[in-house]
């Protein structure tokens, strides 16, 4: 990484200044704004104010990460969410896997008019370590990922996302999870949430959760068929970009 450089090159946040409609991105754990990125361009180029932020600890080194907690995820959103207000009518949060989490804790605790989920898990995957992962973290400060479900490997090798999990963060993923839940049922805005059915990092039974526990009626649920986990750089991304894009028209009424 160039000395001069903090975060990592290409995985920097990103704002598009653009009309009264804003669009928040949030990325997924370990990740980076780049894996948002292109659905921001997409939604740009409708003419929507996009910030992709980074949240605290990412896209720099996994030691930065370690010292993070779960509250400091969602004060990196609600950092975004008090940037966009000022100077937006209308705010639609969109989220990739903890990314969905925390737009979902956002639209349950702040004024939006539409939340997305994207790949978004309900609990923490079945993982034998995972029971474990306090006790893991005593002598291990990361642990791996795992095999890859990429369905693009070409878009693979340009991903940018730290190699491994930190693994005291785990915990408070699951805390960040277990501290939505109990507010689901608050969510009253309309709700998208999408999913692959070849996705290989969270539950199959995810989005049916998330659905069954939302507070709103406005609700609505998209499988796709042919994408790993990064469903906004697989190969329907285009998918993924209209449904959103005609998600924030049907709520923001532009």
């Amino acid at each position: 990484m160039d000395n001069k450089n903090q975060i990592i090159p290409t995985a920097e946040p990103f704002y598009f200044p653009g009309n009264s409609t804003g669009c928040l991105l949030i990325h997924g754990f370990t990740g980076t704004p780049k894996e948002m990125r292109r659905l921001g361009v997409s939604l740009a180029q409708q003419g929507y104010s996009v910030l992709g932020i980074r949240l605290a600890g990412h896209a720099t080194r996994i030691e930065d990460m370690r010292r993070t907690h779960w509250w400091d995820w969602v004060a990196s959103v609600e950092d975004g969410y008090r940037l966009l207000e000022p100077n937006t009518n209308r705010i639609v949060v969109i989220g990739l896997s903890m990314g969905g989490i925390l737009s979902l804790y956002t639209a349950a605790r702040f004024k939006v008019d539409g939340a997305i989920a994207l790949s978004t898990p309900y609990n923490l995957p079945k993982d034998w370590r995972f029971p474990y992962i306090k006790i893991i973290g005593l002598v291990k400060k990361e642990i791996s990922k795992g095999p890859s479900d990429w369905h693009d490997p070409q878009v693979a090798k340009n991903h940018v996302a730290y190699n491994n999990y930190p693994t005291q963060c785990i915990p408070d993923l699951a805390l960040l999870m277990g501290e939505t839940h109990k507010i689901l049922p608050d969510i009253q805005c309309p709700v998208l949430l999408m999913q692959s059915k070849a996705d290989k990092s969270i539950i199959p039974e995810s989005m049916q959760s998330y659905f069954d526990m939302l507070g709103t009626k406005d609700k609505n649920m998209f499988w796709l068929e042919n994408s790993g986990h990064i469903i906004t750089n697989e190969p329907e991304s285009n998918i993924v970009f209209e449904s959103c894009s005609n998600f924030i028209r049907r709520v923001t009424g532009g």
